[in-house]
Protein backbone atom coordinates (compact mmCIF):
# COMPACT_ATOMS: atom_id res chain seq x y z
CA UNK A 1 0.00 0.00 0.00
CA UNK A 2 1.90 3.14 -0.91
CA UNK A 3 2.25 5.82 1.75
CA UNK A 4 -0.49 8.47 -0.08
CA UNK A 5 -3.07 5.43 0.42
CA UNK A 6 -1.90 5.44 4.12
CA UNK A 7 -2.20 8.96 4.72
CA UNK A 8 -6.10 9.10 2.80
CA UNK A 9 -7.35 6.32 4.73
CA UNK A 10 -5.49 8.03 8.26
CA UNK A 11 -7.60 11.20 7.51
CA UNK A 12 -10.71 9.55 6.28
CA UNK A 13 -10.58 8.08 9.81
CA UNK A 14 -9.86 10.95 11.66
CA UNK A 15 -12.67 13.11 10.66
CA UNK A 16 -14.98 9.99 10.95
CA UNK A 17 -14.27 10.44 14.60
CA UNK A 18 -14.31 14.04 14.61
CA UNK A 19 -17.72 13.45 13.22
CA UNK A 20 -19.22 10.87 16.17
CA UNK A 21 -17.62 13.04 18.56
CA UNK A 22 -19.28 16.14 17.53
CA UNK A 23 -22.70 13.88 17.62
CA UNK A 24 -22.00 12.99 20.42
CA UNK A 25 -21.29 15.81 22.29
CA UNK A 26 -24.45 17.25 20.33
CA UNK A 27 -26.26 14.19 22.18
CA UNK A 28 -24.87 14.66 25.36
CA UNK A 29 -26.25 18.97 25.13
CA UNK A 30 -29.68 17.88 24.90
CA UNK A 31 -29.99 14.81 26.95
CA UNK A 32 -28.76 17.39 29.73
CA UNK A 33 -31.16 20.04 28.73
CA UNK A 34 -33.47 17.75 29.48
CA UNK A 35 -34.81 18.16 25.68
CA UNK A 36 -35.54 14.44 26.58
CA UNK A 37 -36.94 13.84 30.41
CA UNK A 38 -35.67 10.81 31.88
CA UNK A 39 -37.34 7.06 30.91
CA UNK A 40 -38.74 8.80 27.43
CA UNK A 41 -37.75 7.31 23.81
CA UNK A 42 -35.63 9.68 21.96
CA UNK A 43 -35.90 9.95 18.20
CA UNK A 44 -34.96 7.50 15.68
CA UNK A 45 -31.92 7.66 13.67
CA UNK A 46 -33.04 8.46 11.02
CA UNK A 47 -34.74 10.91 12.56
CA UNK A 48 -31.89 12.44 14.80
CA UNK A 49 -29.13 12.30 11.35
CA UNK A 50 -31.67 14.68 9.73
CA UNK A 51 -31.57 16.87 12.62
CA UNK A 52 -28.03 16.22 12.87
CA UNK A 53 -27.37 16.40 8.74
CA UNK A 54 -25.18 13.53 9.48
CA UNK A 55 -25.35 9.68 8.49
CA UNK A 56 -27.06 7.21 10.54
CA UNK A 57 -24.13 4.87 10.84
CA UNK A 58 -22.59 8.26 12.40
CA UNK A 59 -25.41 8.23 15.08
CA UNK A 60 -25.63 4.98 15.33
CA UNK A 61 -22.01 4.97 16.69
CA UNK A 62 -22.76 7.83 18.93
CA UNK A 63 -25.53 6.52 20.71
CA UNK A 64 -23.57 3.43 21.13
CA UNK A 65 -21.12 5.48 23.38
CA UNK A 66 -23.93 7.27 25.43
CA UNK A 67 -25.25 3.93 26.05
CA UNK A 68 -21.96 2.47 27.39
CA UNK A 69 -21.75 5.90 29.25
CA UNK A 70 -24.67 5.05 31.10
CA UNK A 71 -27.30 8.00 29.39
CA UNK A 72 -29.11 5.97 27.24
CA UNK A 73 -30.58 2.35 27.40
CA UNK A 74 -31.37 0.52 24.35
CA UNK A 75 -34.50 -2.18 24.43
CA UNK A 76 -34.50 -4.08 21.51
CA UNK A 77 -37.94 -3.93 19.09
CA UNK A 78 -38.70 -0.75 21.56
CA UNK A 79 -36.00 1.95 21.22
CA UNK A 80 -33.29 3.88 22.63
CA UNK A 81 -34.63 5.40 25.91
CA UNK A 82 -33.09 8.19 28.46
CA UNK A 83 -31.02 6.66 31.66
CA UNK A 84 -29.73 9.60 33.06
CA UNK A 85 -29.47 13.30 32.10
CA UNK A 86 -26.37 14.18 33.64
CA UNK A 87 -22.91 12.27 32.22
CA UNK A 88 -20.94 10.13 35.03
CA UNK A 89 -17.93 10.90 33.42
CA UNK A 90 -18.67 14.44 33.66
CA UNK A 91 -19.72 13.96 37.23
CA UNK A 92 -16.25 12.06 38.26
CA UNK A 93 -14.27 14.77 36.32
CA UNK A 94 -16.22 16.89 38.31
CA UNK A 95 -14.70 15.21 41.65
CA UNK A 96 -11.59 14.68 40.72
CA UNK A 97 -10.90 18.68 40.22
CA UNK A 98 -12.54 18.86 44.06
CA UNK A 99 -9.89 19.39 46.90
CA UNK A 100 -9.14 17.15 49.08
CA UNK A 101 -11.66 18.46 52.30
CA UNK A 102 -14.51 18.17 50.01
CA UNK A 103 -13.56 14.27 48.80
CA UNK A 104 -12.70 13.44 52.31
CA UNK A 105 -16.47 14.90 53.31
CA UNK A 106 -17.94 13.11 50.86
CA UNK A 107 -16.08 9.92 51.65
CA UNK A 108 -17.17 9.98 55.05
CA UNK A 109 -20.87 10.42 54.26
CA UNK A 110 -20.60 7.05 52.36
CA UNK A 111 -18.63 5.17 55.45
CA UNK A 112 -20.33 5.89 57.97
CA UNK A 113 -23.49 5.00 56.13
CA UNK A 114 -21.30 1.98 55.40
CA UNK A 115 -20.54 1.47 58.33
CA UNK A 116 -23.94 1.32 59.92
CA UNK A 117 -24.94 -0.86 57.27
CA UNK A 118 -22.19 -3.05 57.69
CA UNK A 119 -23.39 -3.71 61.37
CA UNK A 120 -26.63 -5.34 60.37
CA UNK A 121 -25.17 -7.20 57.18
CA UNK A 122 -21.55 -8.83 57.42
CA UNK A 123 -20.83 -11.90 57.42
CA UNK A 124 -18.16 -13.88 59.67
CA UNK A 125 -15.85 -13.97 56.18
CA UNK A 126 -16.52 -9.60 55.94
CA UNK A 127 -14.62 -9.72 59.45
CA UNK A 128 -11.78 -11.89 58.89
CA UNK A 129 -10.79 -9.63 55.89
CA UNK A 130 -11.11 -6.59 57.71
CA UNK A 131 -8.82 -7.88 60.43
CA UNK A 132 -6.88 -9.11 58.13
CA UNK A 133 -5.74 -5.91 55.91
CA UNK A 134 -5.71 -4.29 59.18
CA UNK A 135 -2.86 -6.83 60.24
CA UNK A 136 -1.20 -6.13 56.64
CA UNK A 137 -0.81 -2.49 57.77
CA UNK A 138 0.50 -2.84 60.74
CA UNK A 139 3.24 -5.27 59.44
CA UNK A 140 4.25 -2.80 56.46
CA UNK A 141 4.46 0.20 59.28
CA UNK A 142 6.15 -1.80 61.99
CA UNK A 143 8.81 -2.55 59.31
CA UNK A 144 8.43 1.13 58.05
CA UNK A 145 8.30 3.64 60.50
CA UNK A 146 10.00 6.43 58.45
CA UNK A 147 7.61 8.19 55.76
CA UNK A 148 8.00 5.71 53.13
CA UNK A 149 6.27 3.16 55.37
CA UNK A 150 3.11 5.80 55.75
CA UNK A 151 3.18 6.11 52.57
CA UNK A 152 2.69 2.38 51.61
CA UNK A 153 0.00 1.95 54.15
CA UNK A 154 -2.42 4.21 52.73
CA UNK A 155 -2.48 1.13 50.29
CA UNK A 156 -3.30 -1.34 52.93
CA UNK A 157 -5.87 1.13 54.23
CA UNK A 158 -7.83 0.99 51.38
CA UNK A 159 -7.90 -2.41 51.25
CA UNK A 160 -9.89 -2.23 54.99
CA UNK A 161 -11.74 0.49 54.21
CA UNK A 162 -12.76 -0.83 51.09
CA UNK A 163 -13.67 -4.20 53.14
CA UNK A 164 -15.80 -2.01 55.62
CA UNK A 165 -17.94 -0.83 52.63
CA UNK A 166 -18.26 -3.94 50.53
CA UNK A 167 -19.56 -5.66 54.32
CA UNK A 168 -22.35 -3.74 53.76
CA UNK A 169 -23.37 -5.75 50.48
CA UNK A 170 -24.77 -3.02 48.67
CA UNK A 171 -23.28 -3.33 45.06
CA UNK A 172 -24.18 0.71 44.08
CA UNK A 173 -22.75 1.74 47.04
CA UNK A 174 -19.65 0.01 46.95
CA UNK A 175 -19.22 0.90 42.89
CA UNK A 176 -19.33 4.68 44.25
CA UNK A 177 -17.16 3.82 47.26
CA UNK A 178 -14.77 2.08 44.95
CA UNK A 179 -14.14 5.68 42.57
CA UNK A 180 -14.08 7.57 45.85
CA UNK A 181 -11.42 5.61 47.09
CA UNK A 182 -8.94 6.02 44.19
CA UNK A 183 -9.74 9.57 44.59
CA UNK A 184 -9.06 10.35 48.11
CA UNK A 185 -5.72 8.31 47.74
CA UNK A 186 -4.59 10.75 45.01
CA UNK A 187 -6.10 13.76 47.05
CA UNK A 188 -4.21 13.22 50.24
CA UNK A 189 -0.53 12.47 48.33
CA UNK A 190 -1.23 15.68 46.39
CA UNK A 191 -2.26 17.48 49.44
CA UNK A 192 0.54 16.65 51.44
CA UNK A 193 3.15 16.42 49.04
CA UNK A 194 6.59 17.31 50.36
CA UNK A 195 4.71 17.23 53.17
CA UNK A 196 4.59 13.83 55.93
CA UNK A 197 1.77 11.79 55.54
CA UNK A 198 -0.48 11.46 58.95
CA UNK A 199 -0.07 8.17 60.75
CA UNK A 200 -2.59 5.50 60.68
CA UNK A 201 -3.93 4.93 64.48
CA UNK A 202 -4.54 1.50 64.60
CA UNK A 203 -6.89 1.57 67.52
CA UNK A 204 -9.30 3.40 65.92
CA UNK A 205 -9.75 0.57 63.05
CA UNK A 206 -9.75 -1.94 65.28
CA UNK A 207 -12.12 -0.46 67.53
CA UNK A 208 -14.24 0.01 64.14
CA UNK A 209 -14.40 -3.45 63.17
CA UNK A 210 -15.40 -4.65 66.94
CA UNK A 211 -18.00 -2.39 66.08
CA UNK A 212 -19.53 -4.14 63.03
CA UNK A 213 -19.22 -7.64 64.33
CA UNK A 214 -20.97 -6.25 67.28
CA UNK A 215 -24.06 -6.04 65.31
CA UNK A 216 -25.19 -2.35 66.85
CA UNK A 217 -25.30 -0.01 63.43
CA UNK A 218 -25.56 3.35 66.20
CA UNK A 219 -21.99 2.19 67.68
CA UNK A 220 -20.95 1.24 63.77
CA UNK A 221 -21.32 4.51 62.79
CA UNK A 222 -19.65 6.43 65.71
CA UNK A 223 -16.77 4.54 65.42
CA UNK A 224 -16.44 5.39 61.78
CA UNK A 225 -16.32 9.08 62.51
CA UNK A 226 -14.03 8.84 65.18
CA UNK A 227 -11.67 7.55 62.52
CA UNK A 228 -12.29 9.43 60.24
CA UNK A 229 -11.37 12.22 62.00
CA UNK A 230 -8.33 11.71 62.29
CA UNK A 231 -7.34 11.99 58.46
CA UNK A 232 -9.75 15.10 58.33
CA UNK A 233 -7.94 16.81 61.07
CA UNK A 234 -4.69 16.54 59.46
CA UNK A 235 -5.83 17.83 56.06
CA UNK A 236 -7.66 20.69 58.31
CA UNK A 237 -4.22 21.66 60.02
CA UNK A 238 -2.17 21.29 56.40
CA UNK A 239 -4.80 23.57 55.00
CA UNK A 240 -4.37 26.05 57.91
CA UNK A 241 -0.36 25.82 57.60
CA UNK A 242 -0.48 26.72 54.03
CA UNK A 243 -2.94 29.47 54.12
CA UNK A 244 -0.41 31.33 57.19
CA UNK A 245 2.71 30.98 54.14
CA UNK A 246 0.72 32.85 51.73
Amino acid sequence: MSSAHSGNDTLQTAGRRSLVDTAIEQLREQLSAGVWPVGSRIPTEHELAERLGIGRNTVREAIRVLVHAGMLVSRQGEGTFVRSTSDPAAVLRGVQRSGVRDVLEVRAALETEAARLAALRHTPEDVRRMRAALAREAEVFAAHPERAGREATVEHDLEFHTAVVEAAHNPALAEVYRYFGASVREAMRAAFGDHEMPEVVMATHQALVDAIESGDPERAEQACRALLAEPTAAVEQLIAAIAARK
